[in-house]
């Protein structure tokens, strides 16, 4: 067990050093890149959760907006097949904010989507997470019993 929260450790750490790095530039992909494992399902040691602010761009009407989504096709790729969608809110005064489950290794094909169909109406920002849940009741139980 420990192994496998070590790893999850490990891929949200990597995962913050991707979404935060100070480097805004468009990726491209190698020629010898693999593209990501459609099938691939989050696991206990691959899974990581990823919170996106979808903030409206407030100077344009909603209408606008939600004609340019279309446009680019974004509610055709996302979220992309195979991946779980945890939750799905609309924040007043900010725009949409989605939280989904998916493995590590699936985290550069979303953001590639919000890249090529949610800019422009929306501006993201990206958090990613991992379950800590079972870790953190087993230490609040253990923690009790003493």
């Amino acid at each position: 067990m420990g192994r496998a929260i070590g790893s999850l450790v490990a891929m949200a750490a990597m995962a913050g050093v991707v979404a935060f790095s100070s480097g805004a530039q468009a990726q491209t992909v190698p020629a010898s890149t693999p593209a990501p494992a459609e099938n691939a399902a989050p696991t206990v040691d691959n899974a990581v959760l990823l919170t996106i602010f979808l903030k409206h761009d407030q100077s344009r009407p909603l209408g606008e907006l939600n004609a340019q989504l279309d446009r680019q096709g974004f509610y055709k790729a996302f979220p992309p097949a195979g991946i779980e969608v945890v939750s799905w809110y609309v924040m007043m005064g900010i725009g949409q904010v989605v939280t989904l489950r998916l493995p590590a290794s699936r985290l550069r094909e979303v953001n590639r989507i919000m890249e090529t169909s949610a800019w422009g109406s929306y501006h993201t920002e990206f958090y990613p997470t991992y379950d800590y849940k079972a870790i953190g009741v087993a230490s609040h139980d253990k923690a009790q019993a003493k």
